[in-house]
């Protein structure tokens, strides 16, 4: 089955118009992402596990979190997998495949088994044992694969390739990302047709990035908001190439890519994210920017947020290390995505 631009070979875009999202309606419906009708490309869901509408807590005074680690499989990847997993079903292929450096398998996992598809996640060595113990409870067939990130994506990639399978890829199938999305019409609507001053995001394969891209482009189309908010995108120093790019005031990514570092947040250690192009292009839309952060303050921010009750894992604390101390005026939300039992304290690992 189809799963990329067959000109190009690329990700491919879906060709969707959204129709406003009337908020003063949206009290009386379904509490989960499925109450955003008009804004998703597919309708009356049976894969669905009641995902979204996760809280929105503050931590300062300018900056709140909304806790998307709340989720069936504990990460907002859910948000995207549903998506896939309806779209799967509907097609009816012979199995899934997706590849994973653990949370989107996890995901997409679960809602194959909510669906009844038969499902086989690619993972790199080094993979979180836990998260690997949740894909084979869901009842996914478990592969291995002796190398990094990118040498998993090409073996999925294979199996994909053969006849009757359907490629969840979070990366190339833009039905996650019109999941992702649901993630800013759940703050506008929690901010009462607001938006805050900037939208703060980890970036790897910038799958939530470009899910929020899509939502504010819509919202501010349809005039339901007045501006767009800054999408402000946070990289690990130790795996930058999107950071590096958009400082040099490229287009594109610059140079070979690099071999990946060790990094504490192993969810965005992408060096050559396939959407790249398309990522720069939104948080420059917005008025973005790129923020770094190091192992240390990855650690730092872990412990201060467990301190604050909550437990996330160190990919998802990404943007709270980056925006925790040095934020100026203006009112942000970060995005806590993954649970910390999935992964544990970042002081015992790297």
């Amino acid at each position: 089955m189809l799963w990329r631009c067959p000109r190009c070979q690329g990700p491919w875009d879906l060709d969707f118009h959204a129709a406003p999202v009337p908020l003063d309606s949206l009290a009386g419906r379904v509490n989960s992402l499925w109450r955003y009708a008009e804004a998703l490309p597919l309708s009356d869901p049976y894969a669905t596990l009641g995902e979204g509408r996760t809280p929105l807590v503050p931590l300062t005074d300018t900056i709140s979190a909304k806790l998307d680690f709340l989720m069936p499989t504990l990460s907002f990847k859910d948000r995207g997998a549903v998506q896939l997993a309806e779209l799967a079903r509907r097609l009816a292929p012979r199995l899934v495949v997706t590849d994973s450096s653990g949370n989107a398998g996890t995901a997409v996992a679960a809602y194959c088994a909510r669906a009844g598809l038969t499902c086989v996640v690619y993972v790199p060595q080094g993979t979180s044992p836990k998260k690997l113990e949740q894909i084979r409870a869901h009842g996914a067939e478990l592969v291995v694969v002796a190398g990094d990130r990118e040498a998993t994506a090409l073996a999925a990639r294979a199996a994909a390739d053969e006849p009757g399978a359907f490629y969840a890829s979070h990366v190339h199938n833009p039905y996650f990302l019109h999941g992702t999305k649901t993630y800013v019409y759940e703050l506008w609507e929690d901010l009462g047709g607001r938006l805050p001053d900037d939208i703060v995001v980890p970036v790897g394969n910038g799958t939530l990035l470009l899910g929020a891209w899509l939502a504010v482009s819509e919202l501010y189309g349809h005039g339901l908001i007045d501006a767009k908010p800054r999408l402000v995108t946070v990289q690990a120093e130790a795996v930058s190439p999107l950071a590096r790019a958009f400082r040099a005031g490229a287009d594109d990514l610059t140079g070979s890519p690099a071999a990946v570092a060790p990094t504490l947040a192993e969810g965005i250690a992408i060096p050559n994210p396939a959407r790249a192009r398309q990522i720069l292009r939104a948080v420059r839309d917005t008025g973005g920017t790129f923020l770094t952060v190091t192992e240390e303050a990855i650690r730092a921010a872990q412990l201060d947020l467990a301190r604050r009750g909550l437990f996330v894992e160190s990919t998802g604390v990404a943007c709270w290390a980056a925006v925790r101390e040095t934020r100026g005026p203006g009112t942000a939300v970060v995005p806590l995505c993954g649970a910390g039992a999935k992964t544990g304290l970042a002081g015992a690992r790297l």
